[in-house]
C-alpha cells in the first residue's frame, strides 16, 4: 500500500498499558486503517488534545493512573472530542462492566480475548455509523443555514415591500417629513410599555412588536389616491374635500388587500399593516372612522397607531399651522383619554413620555427643508395658509 492510499485510511488510536496487546492490535488493524498507539490514558488523551484526533479509539479499561473510565470521560466532556467512537477492549468480562461502559458512551464493549476478524468488523460497522452520523449532522447544518438564510431574504422582502409602498405615499404628501421614522417608534414605546398590561400582553409578543415597527409605515398609503387638490391644499379642507380625505384608510386597505390578491393568498405579515392602514382614525368612543367601531372592537395595532400619529401631527409644522409644544399636546392627549383613545394607551404615553420626547427630538424635521414643501402648496392652491 503505497502513501496516498494509506491516508485516506481510517485512523484509529489504541490505548492500552500491555506492549503485547499494542502489538497484537497494530498487526490486526494495519492492512485497512492507521494505527497509532498509546500506552497510557494520560498518552492518549496528549496525543488526542495535541491534534492527532483520531476517528475511532480503541481502549482498554483497567490501566494504572488514568484508567479507561476516566479517558472516556474526558473525552465526552469535551466538544472537540465527544463524537469519537469509542470501543472498550477489555479483559472485564460481567455484564455490569459492560453497562457502565455503555453508559459512559462507549460504542461497543468487546472482552478479550479478541477474535480479529469480529474485531475488525465491529470496527468498520462503528465507524460507518460515525460517517453517517457526520453526514447528517453536515446536512442539518446546512439546511440550517439555509433555513436562516431563506428566512432573512424573506424578512428583507417584507421590509423592502412595506418602505417601498410607505415611500410611494411620502412622494404625494408634502408633509410627512420624518413622520414614519417618529410614529413607528412612538408605537414600539407604546407597546413594549403595554407588553405587561393584562389587557395587551396576551398579543404584544416580540414578533407583534416587530411587526408593529415595520408596518406602521403603511398607516398613510392610501393617501397616493388622494386627489392633489385636497391633499397638497394648504388651507381649510370643506366638508366634502374632508370627506374625500377620509377615504384614504379604506385606499390604503385596499390597496394591500389587492397586492394580497394577485399572489391569490393572505400575506401574514400583511395583517398588522391592513389593521393599521384602515382603521388608524377611529375612536375609543365610536366616533371616528371609516366603520365608527369602539372600543376593544378597534385592533391594538389601530389603538396604538391613533395615538401616535396624533401626537405627532400636533408636534410637527405642517404647511397649515406651526408645532405645537409638547406640553399642550401632552394635554390633548390626555383630554382624550376614554374619547379618542383607549385609557391604558394614554396612560402608556404619559408614563413614557420622555421617550416620545427623545424620539421627536432625534427625528426632527428640518424646517428650512419643509420651506420649500409649503412654497410649492402655495403655488399650486394660490392660497395663504392658514388653519385646515
Amino acid at each position: 500500500m503505497d502513501d496516498e492510499q494509506q491516508l485516506v485510511l481510517p485512523r484509529v488510536l489504541v490505548v492500552d498499558d500491555t506492549p503485547d496487546n499494542l502489538t497484537l492490535m497494530s498487526a490486526v488493524l494495519r492492512d485497512g486503517f492507521r494505527v497509532r498507539v498509546a500506552n497510557s490514558g494520560e498518552a492518549a488523551l496528549r496525543a488526542i488534545r495535541g491534534g492527532n484526533v483520531p476517528d475511532l479509539v480503541l481502549l482498554d479499561i483497567m490501566m494504572p493512573g488514568i484508567s479507561g473510565y476516566d479517558v472516556i470521560r474526558e473525552l465526552k466532556a469535551d466538544d472537540a472530542t465527544r463524537d469519537i467512537p469509542v470501543i472498550f477492549l477489555t479483559a472485564k468480562a460481567e455484564a455490569e462492566d459492560e453497562r457502565f461502559g455503555l453508559e459512559l458512551g462507549a460504542v461497543d464493549y468487546i472482552t478479550k480475548p479478541i477474535s480479529p476478524a469480529i474485531l475488525i468488523a465491529r470496527v468498520r460497522n462503528h465507524l460507518e455509523i460515525a460517517r453517517a452520523r457526520e453526514f447528517l449532522k453536515d446536512k442539518a447544518r446546512f439546511l440550517q443555514d439555509e433555513v436562516e438564510k431563506r428566512t432573512r431574504e424573506v424578512q428583507a422582502i417584507q421590509d423592502v415591500t412595506i418602505l417601498a409602498m410607505a415611500s410611494l405615499a411620502e412622494t404625494r404628501d408634502l408633509e410627512t417629513g420624518h413622520h414614519i421614522s417618529r410614529t413607528q417608534r412612538y408605537m414600539r414605546v407604546l407597546a413594549e410599555r403595554l407588553r405587561t398590561n393584562p389587557r395587551f400582553g396576551y398579543h404584544l409578543d416580540d414578533e407583534t412588536i416587530t411587526m408593529l415597527f415595520k408596518s406602521a409605515p403603511l398607516h398613510d398609503i392610501g393617501k397616493v389616491g388622494i386627489p392633489d387638490r385636497i391633499l397638497l391644499k394648504p388651507g381649510r379642507l370643506t366638508p366634502e374635500e374632508f370627506e374625500i380625505m377620509k377615504t384614504h384608510t379604506t385606499l390604503g386597505y385596499e390597496a394591500i388587500v389587492a397586492a394580497e390578491r394577485q399572489l391569490d393568498m393572505t400575506v401574514g405579515f400583511l395583517e398588522v399593516a391592513k389593521e393599521i392602514a384602515l382603521l388608524h382614525h377611529e375612536k375609543w368612543d365610536g366616533s371616528g372612522y371609516p366603520e365608527g367601531r369602539s372600543g376593544e372592537d378597534i385592533p391594538i395595532s389601530a389603538r396604538l397607531m391613533a395615538l401616535a400619529d396624533v401626537y405627532d401631527a400636533l408636534i410637527s409644522v405642517r404647511v397649515y399651522k406651526p408645532a405645537m409644544p409638547h406640553e399642550q399636546a401632552r394635554s390633548i392627549i390626555v383630554e382624550g383619554r376614554g374619547t379618542h383613545f383607549d385609557p391604558d394607551v394614554v396612560d402608556a404615553f404619559v408614563a413614557d413620555e420622555s421617550q416620545f420626547l427623545a424620539i421627536a427630538q432625534r427625528f426632527k424635521d428640518d424646517e428650512d427643508s419643509l420651506r420649500p414643501k409649503v412654497e410649492l402648496a402655495r403655488r399650486l392652491h394660490g392660497e395663504d395658509p392658514t388653519t385646515r
